[in-house]
């Protein structure tokens, strides 16, 4: 019996479309209302969502029982982060600042077995394997790990071609917002200059014919990415449409209830 099949990584190679979610409220609970809501990808930060290895864990079981397709970005590119990622059983990694091709060899190597790589053989303990229940797991995990690196700063964007042609890179994510504090406009994403770089780079991954993804709450800029041809697009965050959705309910009731006004409008 083989590795589970990675049906995110299929989805990429055949070229489908995927909008995608990300969590960061680190919390099973809510990870699991995500998986149930339709997207085709879910991201699990764990580079700026405050995310443990158990917590991760937590957050993969409850995605896959819904049948969600996890993500898992990693706090950075260390082979020992990336090795218990993938021993508790994601199967997808994205890792930020990516710049070079060598490091995007290294980041290849710490997702594969030897002699391919340098993963640790450690899976007979391990979700992974199904708790060495999968009797060809290591013969076949390879085939089925899928990187994604993250490119974020002008050194990364000065050498995209040469990344995205790294056997083992299955796509090129950008991120804007780290981008756009590289080029001076920090907090500011949406400046002219930045979304110029952002589409240019999106386009130049697409002619690699490597699959180009980004993270983007701007619903006019997630279709205009679409309509350049990204492939996978996460379209929001769980943090921001909670915080945002609890804000303008709280805003909207005391807005009701303001001296002089009904406390309840003809719309409830």
């Amino acid at each position: 019996m083989p590795a589970p099949r990675n049906a995110f990584k299929a989805a990429l190679k055949a070229g489908q479309v995927q909008i995608g979610l990300w969590l960061g409220l680190a919390n099973p609970y809510t990870a699991e209302i995500a998986a149930g809501a339709g997207f085709d990808w879910l991201v699990i930060d764990g580079e700026h969502g405050p995310n443990d290895i158990p917590l991760i864990l937590g957050q993969l079981q409850c995605v896959a029982a819904s049948g969600g397709r996890p993500v898992v970005r990693a706090v950075a590119g260390e082979t020992w982060m990336i090795k218990q990622l993938l021993d508790i059983g994601a199967q997808t990694v994205l890792v930020p600042m990516v710049e070079t091709p060598e490091q995007a060899m290294e980041l290849v190597r710490a997702t594969r077995y030897p002699p391919l790589g340098v993963r640790g053989v450690g899976a007979a303990l391990a979700r992974a394997s199904a708790f060495n229940r999968i009797p060809d797991y290591l013969q076949t995990a390879d085939d089925e790990i899928c990187l994604l690196v993250q490119l974020e700063t002008r050194a990364g964007l000065d050498r995209l071609e040469d990344i995205a042609a790294v056997d083992g890179v299955d796509g090129v994510f950008v991120g804007p917002s780290d981008l756009a504090a590289d080029m001076g406009y920090l907090g500011r994403p949406g400046e002219p200059e930045v979304q110029a770089a952002v589409e240019s780079a999106l386009k130049r991954i697409i002619a690699t014919g490597k699959p180009a993804g980004i993270l983007t709450a701007d619903q006019t800029l997630a279709a205009r990415y679409l309509e350049i041809g990204a492939t996978f697009v996460a379209v929001g965050t769980d943090v921001t449409i909670f915080s945002s959705s609890l804000s303008t309910l709280a805003d909207k009731f005391k807005m009701e209830m303001r001296p002089g006004r009904q406390v309840f409008s003809s719309g409830y």
